[in-house]
């Protein structure tokens, strides 16, 4: 009987030993994150990087000037943008900042569509070409820490 007590309270301090290490594991601070989603009404800046061809470049600034902006402007929550052009890539960096994510977020992607393309004609009649030389090469957002 003393042998068989024994081997129980052995068995107990296996498995409280398991469940301790089990729950010391876990990634409690993780639990603890909260998802992007709750930062919906905090700034937002909007990062696209394009393929802008020395050769398009003032086709490029152009487009934005009377395509972008006065579309821009007019939506809520667009607090201005920032545009950056590398000769050596041959790239722009364009970057717009927006009030929170949910404002930036409830314009139609079918509106943004229409005035894409808008852009990319006035790009082509200005460069007198058939096919858009301007290329999305990248896209992201980035979040106003501190």
């Amino acid at each position: 009987m003393k042998f068989n007590l024994k081997r129980k309270f052995q068995q107990f301090c296996l498995i409280l030993i398991c469940l301790l290490v089990l729950i010391f594991q876990s990634d409690i601070p993780n639990l603890k994150a909260f998802p992007m989603d709750n930062y919906q009404d905090e700034m937002v800046i909007e990062e696209l990087r394009l393929k802008v061809p020395a050769d398009a470049k003032a086709a490029w600034l152009n487009a934005e000037k009377e395509i972008w902006d006065p579309w821009l402007s007019s939506k809520d929550g667009f607090l201005g943008r920032q545009l950056f052009w590398d000769k050596e890539k041959e790239e722009a960096l364009i970057l717009v900042n927006w009030k929170s994510k949910k404002l930036w977020k409830s314009i139609p992607m079918s509106e943004v569509n229409i005035v894409q393309g808008q852009f990319e004609d006035n790009v082509k009649t200005a460069l007198n070409v058939n096919k858009n030389p301007l290329e999305l090469i990248y896209e992201a957002e980035l979040d106003k820490q501190g």
